[in-house]
């Protein structure tokens, strides 16, 4: 699994893209990338394209586990979509990486998995303090969220005190019309934001 990376120095610095999406990785895969990961203390930049797997919230806790010893990461681009993440799962991945500290861009797509309310509340942003954090872009189409959840994103961002442009993707939720203009205005409380885009479409 590991030889699958594909390394490249750039500067001293080391930058590391995986993609395998489509297949069967669970928590073999999540060990090994533990491993590979515990080496890379320098890394800066990470793509990781982990979609149409079967990936359980467990494995995805794992994964977050992994990323978060790399602290100096400053670009992360982490795609899990159509996998089988719940509540757990993506609120467990997203305050595991709290210790990025580092970040200033962050895209996560969380798309077509069984994200609900419960225990999903602000998806654990909410205990991250992403101080340097510029760019967020998270998809969460295609789950089972509400406006219960989604109106608690905006406040749970509010830790990312510099944050510029932020992009929440929402359609083929469970949130209601009446409340999507609710869910943006608290968005756009966050003081520094320059560029916003929401989506509720289907």
């Amino acid at each position: 699994m590991i030889s699958q990376f594909f390394f490249c120095f750039i500067n001293n610095i080391f930058f590391i893209q995986y993609l395998k999406s489509g297949n069967q990785i669970g928590a073999i895969f999540a060990s090994g990338f533990s491993s590979g990961l515990a080496n890379c203390a320098n890394l800066s930049n990470l793509a990781l394209n982990l979609c149409r797997n079967q990936i359980s919230d467990e494995v995805a806790s794992r994964i977050g586990s992994a990323i978060a010893n790399c602290s100096n990461l400053q670009n992360l681009k982490l795609f899990l979509g159509q996998n089988q993440i719940g509540a757990t799962g993506a609120s467990g991945l997203c305050s595991i990486l709290a210790n990025c500290t580092n970040l200033s861009n962050l895209m996560i797509g969380l798309w077509g998995n069984q994200i609900v309310d419960e225990g999903a509340s602000g998806l654990g942003f909410s205990q991250v303090n992403y101080t340097k954090l510029l760019s967020l872009d998270l998809n969460l189409r295609e789950n089972q969220i509400s406006e219960i959840c989604a109106l608690s994103l905006g406040p749970a961002l509010a830790n990312c005190t510099n944050l510029l442009k932020l992009t929440l993707q929402l359609g083929q939720n469970s949130i209601q019309e009446s409340q999507q203009l609710k869910i943006a205005s608290k968005c756009l409380k966050l003081k520094r934001l320059v560029v916003f885009y929401i989506d509720f479409q289907f």
